[in-house]
């Protein structure tokens, strides 16, 4: 009579490695992998920077494409804006502080936090940005606040980030098409509502729609370009979650496999043995 038995299978020991440690260098890697990509975005738009008379010739055709689209005026709208106390002011603020520091803040607490979803926004909010930066270069556009009928608020308050000549600082002034703030700030709010189970999470959409109102009423954008910015980070944003979700899919469909085949192995941990 056949007499099964059961023997203990020693698993291989691992290196101990420290809890803080591995999360510290993953941190410094992946932070230097954005800071390359982001050094490599500022470059392309140097490079791009010096395209003034198109940027302009582009600035007029869109104008008419956005009239011909029955697209409202920008201008009117900053007019009416601007005769709201504060108003002007509140939306320099939000444009200069908020875009690249709240960005970095949600990269970092998901790499922290959430490293599965960190993954997939990497890669779609890069992916966004090497779109935009072909645009930038290929269709060289002057912001609003360079045409006529609109208003620098910026300059008129002493809030720009540019300055008050389309060679200050340190910007490519003309890299309007597409709004990366714009984009940005719907792949963010995206972002947070896939890594958050909280019921007001909802409320994270507030953030494109506050943006893409500021970046109106401050002249540093039009309709089109973050019509053109959430017309590429929509796509963007279901392939690289559809992928990640299919690779989890794969990896577990392996895993199952693999546990069901164990006990066919010849290291199974159940032997048969005869008297």
């Amino acid at each position: 009579m056949a007499q099964v038995t059961l023997e203990r299978v020693e698993q291989p020991a691992l290196p101990e490695v420290g809890p803080h440690r591995g999360g510290f260098w993953r941190i410094v890697r992946e932070v230097a992998l954005l800071a390359a990509l982001f050094g490599v975005y500022n470059l392309g738009r140097f490079l791009s920077a010096e395209h003034s008379g198109s940027a302009f010739k582009h600035a007029h055709e869109l104008i008419r494409w956005e009239a011909w689209l029955g697209l409202p005026s920008e201008a009117t709208l900053q007019h009416h804006a601007l005769q709201v106390d504060g108003l002007a002011r509140a939306a320099n603020l939000f444009y200069a502080g908020v875009h690249f520091p709240l960005t970095a803040a949600v990269l970092l607490w998901l790499m922290i936090r959430r490293p599965a979803e960190y993954g997939k926004a990497r890669w779609a909010l890069a992916s966004l940005t090497g779109l935009a930066l072909i645009g930038h270069m290929f269709f060289p556009l002057a912001p609003p606040r360079m045409m006529p009928g609109w208003v620098d608020t910026g300059v008129l308050l002493g809030q720009s980030v540019y300055g008050p000549s389309t060679h200050s600082g340190v910007a490519n002034q003309f890299a309007a098409m597409p709004s990366l703030h714009v984009g940005w700030a719907l792949m963010v709010a995206v972002f947070l509502i896939r890594a958050t189970r909280s019921r007001w999470r909802w409320l994270w959409i507030a953030h494109p729609v506050l943006t893409f109102t500021v970046v109106v009423v401050t002249a540093n954008h039009y309709w089109l370009d973050g019509l053109v910015a959430i017309a590429l980070a929509v796509p963007l944003l279901v392939i690289f979650d559809s992928s990640a979700s299919a690779r989890t899919r794969n990896g577990s469909r392996s895993s199952t496999t693999l546990a069901a085949a164990a006990p066919m192995s010849n290291h199974s941990p159940i032997s048969s043995s005869r008297p």
